[in-house]
């Protein structure tokens, strides 16, 4: 069987970075753009260390008409659903698309608007970012994982992509995983936000490490309410974990507040929230962050 051909829908650094690495691997890839310019190649300027690399991406406009059979989307979680619309024309039922976005609960527009689509998702802690349009830099490698609720075995299109990211697995349990990141993610997002600090500090500063433990409490108590009891028990030392090996980074929450785009509260604490609600769960520490990132205006 031959690679699967991706169409990968947001060209920021993650979708520059995944698509050079599968063109790389082998796999066909074409980047979809908004801008009306004509199906031609776009120069990506791809920088890992010391290295510099210049690869010549196919490019298509979202409005064309062209068939997509395997659609790759890596916009912020408040853009999914508006991204997948503008080329949902181009999709069908055979088509595969996943996505790869921070929090949960960005995919129910599409379940609910297009429930023949076929959707899959993803999970990376691929350090990358832009310092210019369709120049990126490869800051770190990490994990990818990749997978659908309730299919344990690897989707055929998936053959390529162990070829193309050093670390990427096919996670037979992908709602854990998902649960796992958005857990992670409530404990040490909104914190470096609100306090404009990198990862580090939250374990380096005590009062923001006891801020930590005390999220960590109440994001176990809704995850073991939403059954997910092994993640609950280790959840504190996960994080801790994180911590040290990012602790250099600036969080994805915090580079968008300073640059004043919009955040993924919603998709992350948001949806933590929410779940606590519908079990009963008391969250005032993750309640105040939330309101918190929201009062800065993003």
């Amino acid at each position: 069987m031959s690679d699967a051909h991706w169409h990968i829908l947001g060209a920021g650094a993650i979708g520059c970075l995944f698509a050079a690495r599968l063109q790389q691997a082998g796999a066909g890839v074409t980047l979809l753009l908004r801008e009306p310019a004509s199906d031609e190649a776009v120069e990506l300027l791809l920088e890992q260390g010391e290295q510099q690399q210049r690869l010549q991406l196919p490019a298509s406009n979202c409005l064309a008409q062209s068939p997509i059979s395997h659609l790759l989307v890596c916009t912020k979680a408040y853009d999914v659903a508006a991204a997948v619309d503008s080329v949902a024309h181009r999709l069908n039922p055979d088509s595969q698309v996943l996505l790869l976005a921070n929090g949960m609960g960005f995919d129910q527009p599409l379940v609910q608007n297009y429930p023949w689509m076929q959707l899959y998702y993803g999970t990376t802690t691929e350090g990358a970012y832009r310092l210019a349009p369709r120049h990126i830099r490869h800051a770190g490698r990490g994990q990818t994982r990749l997978g659908r609720p309730g299919q344990e075995k690897p989707a055929p299109w998936f053959a390529s992509w162990p070829r193309a990211l050093q670390h990427c697995h096919w996670e037979a349990d992908m709602e854990q995983a998902l649960w796992a990141k958005l857990a992670i993610n409530c404990a040490i997002n909104p914190l470096t936000a609100i306090h404009q600090c990198r990862n580090g500090e939250l374990e380096h500063n005590p009062q923001l490490a006891a801020q930590v433990s005390a999220l960590c409490a109440e994001i176990a108590a809704v995850c073991t309410a939403a059954g997910y009891t092994g993640l609950a028990t280790g959840l504190q030392r996960e994080v801790q974990s994180v911590i040290r090996s990012t602790a250099n980074n600036q969080s994805s929450m915090l580079q968008d507040v300073q640059n004043a785009r919009p955040t993924e509260i919603d998709y992350i604490t948001g949806h933590l929230l929410a779940v606590a609600a519908r079990h009963g769960i008391a969250t005032p520490r993750n309640s105040t962050l939330f309101t918190g990132v929201k009062a800065l205006g993003t």
